[in-house]
C-alpha cells in the first residue's frame, strides 16, 4: 500500500471514531441510564433494599445517582461525572469504593467514557477494561459499546492491530442494527490502515449485506467500488 493511500485510511478511520462519539450522543448514554435507572428501581423498595439486597449493591446504587445526572445532562459535565464534588460522589469514587457491585462495574465503563471525552486515553483504557460484560439484551448493547470505545482508543493511539480486534469482539458481543455494523465497518477501516485490503473489503461487504438499512452500509458500499 502507498503511503498516500494508508494516510488516507488512517483519515477515514479517525473520522470513524468521531462517529462513534456521535453515536454513543445519541443512543449510548441513554443505554446506559436506562440500566442505572434499572437499578435504582431495583434497589427502590426498602425491604428488599436492607432484608435481602447486599448493602453494597444498595449503597452504590444510591451513589452513583450524582454522576449519572451529570453524565446524562444535556450539556453533559464529564469531569463533574468523574470525580464528583462537594454535592455528590463521581463514578470514580462508586467504581473504586464498590467496584465489584452492579453499580460499580458500570461506573468503571462510564468513568471510561469520561476519560475519553477529558482527552485522557490511557485511563480510558484502564477503566473501559475495568468492565465487565453483563448478561441480558440492553447490557449486550453496553457489552459491544464498551469493546468498541477500547478499539476507539487503540485507533487514537495508532495501534491499528488492536483496534481491530476490539471492534472484531465488540461485533460478536450484540448481533443488532446499532453497534453490529458499526464495529464491523470500523474493523475494515482498522484492517485497511494496516495494509490488509482484501480483509477490509469482506468487512465491508459484511457490513452492506448484513446490514443494508445501516447508515455504515451505505458507506462501505462507497469502499467495495
Amino acid at each position: 500500500m502507498s503511503k498516500k493511500v494508508q494516510n488516507q485510511e488512517e483519515v477515514v478511520v479517525a473520522e470513524a471514531v468521531s462517529k462513534t462519539e456521535k453515536f454513543f450522543e445519541e443512543n449510548g448514554k441513554k443505554i446506559v441510564i436506562a440500566l442505572v435507572a434499572l437499578l435504582l428501581l431495583v434497589a427502590g423498595g426498602y425491604a428488599y433494599k436492607y432484608l435481602v439486597m447486599d448493602k453494597n449493591e444498595a449503597a452504590a446504587a444510591e451513589l452513583i445517582v450524582a454522576a449519572q445526572e451529570h453524565f446524562a445532562s444535556e450539556t453533559p459535565n464529564y469531569d463533574l461525572a468523574l470525580n464528583g464534588d462537594e454535592s455528590g460522589a463521581g463514578f470514580l469514587a462508586v467504581a473504586d469504593e464498590y467496584g465489584s457491585t452492579k453499580a460499580g462495574n458500570i461506573a468503571k465503563h462510564c468513568a471510561g467514557i469520561c476519560y475519553l471525552h477529558l482527552g485522557d486515553l490511557e485511563n480510558a483504557a484502564k477503566y473501559l477494561a475495568k468492565y465487565k460484560a453483563v448478561r441480558g439484551l440492553a447490557a449486550e448493547v453496553v457489552n459491544a459499546q464498551n469493546l468498541g470505545l477500547q478499539g476507539d482508543v487503540a485507533v487514537e493511539q495508532g495501534d491499528y492491530a488492536k483496534a481491530v480486534k476490539f471492534f472484531k469482539k465488540a461485533v460478536a458481543a450484540s448481533e443488532n442494527n446499532y453497534t453490529a455494523p458499526l464495529y464491523l465497518y470500523k474493523q475494515g477501516l482498522a484492517l485497511a490502515a494496516e495494509g490488509d485490503v482484501e480483509a477490509a473489503k469482506a468487512c465491508y461487504k459484511a457490513v452492506a449485506e448484513k446490514y443494508p438499512n445501516s447508515a455504515e452500509a451505505r458507506e462501505a458500499e462507497k469502499l467495495l467500488y
